[in-house]
């Protein structure tokens, strides 16, 4: 291979990853903070980009300014889910472990609710619209216009998130509760407001997602699973709770894929990210990118 091929190689990996690390931010701030392992999570951004695909289609608006749309709405429809269905739930399970079997039982219903109701009203068909498709060179190198600004803006708003998270009030009061639950309580932090407030956030950051994959792929009902799944893996590389190993791990997983599925097969690319996910399970459980704990 030349060098211009690595390099196209590699970019593309990495604009694909960016989406990835996006969906993992959001999964991750649920996880991480309140132990809700959302597997729902892919099943909101594939509203996101179906909202963002009938605005753009029926009305004409630029997907552009659906990124502020889909994640306020989002937000709202993340802190309702969490009113309705999790706030109950901490309320009424006597342990952590119990909690998180139920909120995982709760997050199933919810994907099968969500995917169903979405077929119900837009159809089960795929669905696109063509914008910025163009290409765009650098020198000998060229990429689609849509696609590089997907990356562009996923890598922005994943960076917005960590910078918000480490040098805010309120990111500090997260990070707290992510540390030591118990210990952020005892300094008076009000967990009844940050807990669907912090959910709600993880679901507009799906919203913002699905908005920009609707720029560059073709969108259908079925969208959202392996995205969810592909959080996991993200979050698995980087570290439960660590946003910017799941920054990191997003982009690692794209660029892995890409090469992994120009030397082997494109329909190998489920098997190649479920190899990477055991191997870091087994080898490295910690994630890739977390600190190791110092014995004392």
């Amino acid at each position: 291979m030349s060098l211009i091929a690595w390099i196209e190689l590699i970019a593309s990996g990495l604009i694909t990853g960016g989406i990835y690390a996006l969906v993992a931010l959001g999964l991750n701030l649920q996880y991480g903070l309140m132990r809700i392992l959302n597997i729902a999570h892919g099943e909101f951004l594939m509203v996101g980009a179906f909202i963002t695909w009938m605005v753009q289609t029926q009305f004409g608006f630029s997907p552009l300014l659906m990124l502020p749309l889909s994640f306020f709405l989002l937000l709202a429809l993340g802190i309702a889910v969490h009113w309705l269905c999790f706030r109950r739930l901490t309320s009424t399970s006597p342990n952590l472990d119990i909690f998180e079997a139920r909120g995982l039982m709760v997050a199933f219903g919810l994907m099968f609710l969500v995917q169903n109701f979405v077929s119900y009203v837009w159809g089960g068909d795929l669905r696109g619209y063509d914008y910025l498709s163009e290409p765009v060179r650098f020198g000998e190198i060229q990429f689609a216009g849509n696609k590089l600004l997907v990356f562009g803006l996923s890598l922005l708003f994943s960076i917005v998130l960590i910078v918000l998270l480490r040098m805010t009030l309120l990111g500090k009061g997260v990070r707290a509760l992510m540390q030591s639950p118990v210990g952020a309580q005892l300094v008076g932090i009000d967990t009844q407001r940050l807990h669907p407030l912090m959910f709600g956030i993880g679901l507009g950051l799906s919203g913002i997602a699905g908005c920009l994959l609707s720029m560059a792929y073709t969108i259908s009902p079925s969208m959202g699973e392996p995205y969810t799944v592909t959080a996991l893996i993200v979050i698995t590389l980087g570290g439960f709770g660590s946003m910017g190993g799941a920054l990191a791990g997003g982009l690692l997983l794209g660029v892995i894929e890409a090469v992994g599925m120009h030397f082997t097969n494109p329909s190998l690319k489920a098997l190649l990210s479920y190899v990477v996910f055991i191997s870091v399970l087994l080898l490295r459980p910690e994630g890739l990118f977390a600190r190791k704990k110092r014995k004392a």
